[in-house]
């Protein structure tokens, strides 16, 4: 791809000359129909170009080839511009003018790459292990686009033992794209990426929408980044959650640090005359301990499945927990126990005192609103 048209004819010669099928374009938008209609091994494009530069379409092939090679051209070298083609994932950066065997070898190195890339995501699939997401930032873009597309929420209860029903759900993240299959390696890339507000947007949206089929005086449980705290839409009486706002329990995670967040008593306070409650998520398993508790001063604490895991056989962590709930009792704070797979651990958490309680024992995460299962 090179908008002059007689260094283009040249570098066609050229790798015509020695063996290569090659196709050429004048611009961006004709090179990404002819991605699309054809597969190339490596694409060669000058960065400055009228209409789409090189960035671009890096950007816009990635949408639909996550590792077709791509050598970038400049006349106009920079830091600046060798430093995004490193962040967006050129394999060369070839400043003109260039000795043309440079250019091949370039080619060729590209051409290697591809077939090693298909050649391990076919073993990879034979494997069935799935690929990491890719390092360059237009794939991660790609994958973070088509990943955003396809959030989807899937719900599980949160029950009262004692009372036998269901005290609340759990929104829980989800997504269609395959690649990108795991909730906290969507947050890793939305964060690398700086889309946190994007994806907190998306799931706030979400749970508006799929509230609906929730009985109408059942709580919602919705995971917060700290980085959320940030957005000033989450504080717009405009935002989809408000009219759900004095059923929502906004979790903020333990497992990220509150720190670089101005006046985070203010904005918790906000939340709350909005109709929020605010619940500190995986407590025991974060950064700062019981000190998040203190700058949220939530209304609900969840201890994290690290605490339950085997509790029933470890008088350390009974010792713990118990403590735990009698200090959330003092201070007027619920308590839910998280993560409870047998019958084993819930009785250990029930009678040290903790009464709220979620895992698999009762129901798996499901797109519907289930019904849990009181195992004997």
């Amino acid at each position: 791809m090179e908008d002059e048209p007689a260094l283009r004819a040249f570098l066609l010669r050229s790798l015509r000359k020695d063996g290569f099928e090659v196709e050429g374009t004048e611009n961006g938008v004709e090179a990404i129909d002819l991605c699309r209609q054809t597969s190339f091994d490596v694409v060669a494009t000058d960065l400055q170009m009228p209409g789409m530069d090189g960035l671009e379409f890096l950007r816009r092939v990635r949408e639909h080839d996550l590792d077709l090679p791509v050598i970038l051209m400049t006349g106009a070298p920079s830091i600046e511009s060798a430093a995004d083609a490193v962040a967006y994932g050129a394999l060369r950066y070839l400043t003109k003018p260039f000795d043309i065997r440079e250019f091949v070898d370039a080619i060729q190195y590209g051409i290697r790459i591809r077939k090693v890339g298909l050649l391990q995501r076919e073993a990879g699939m034979h494997m069935g292990h799935r690929r990491p997401f890719p390092g360059d930032r237009a794939g991660l873009e790609a994958r973070f686009a088509r990943a955003l597309n396809g959030v989807w929420m899937a719900y599980q209860p949160i029950v009262s033992w004692s009372r036998r029903n269901v005290f609340a759900y759990e929104a829980l993240l989800r997504s269609t794209e395959p690649t990108l299959p795991e909730p906290l390696i969507l947050l890793e890339v939305a964060e690398r990426l700086g889309r946190l507000h994007d994806l907190g947007r998306t799931i706030r949206s979400r749970v508006a929408e799929g509230s609906r089929q929730a009985m109408t005086d059942t709580m919602l449980f919705v995971n917060l980044h700290p980085d959320d705290l940030r957005d000033d839409e989450l504080f717009s009486a405009n935002q989809p959650l408000v009219e759900l706002a004095t059923r929502v329990v906004l979790e903020i995670t333990e497992r990220a640090s509150l720190e670089g967040i101005q006046n985070t008593r203010a904005r918790i306070a906000a939340l709350r005359t909005l109709g929020f409650r605010v619940a500190v998520d995986d407590l025991g398993a974060g950064y700062s301990g019981l000190a998040s508790m203190i700058q949220l001063e939530p209304d609900v604490v969840k201890l994290d499945i690290s605490l339950i895991r085997g509790i029933d056989a470890e008088p350390t962590k009974q010792r713990l927990v118990g403590s735990m709930c009698q200090l959330c009792r003092d201070m007027g704070i619920t308590v839910v126990a998280e993560g409870i797979e047998n019958v084993a651990e819930r009785n250990t958490v029930v009678e040290l005192g903790c009464d709220l309680l979620q895992g698999y024992v009762f129901a798996r995460p499901e797109r519907h609103f289930a019904q849990p299962a009181w195992a004997a």
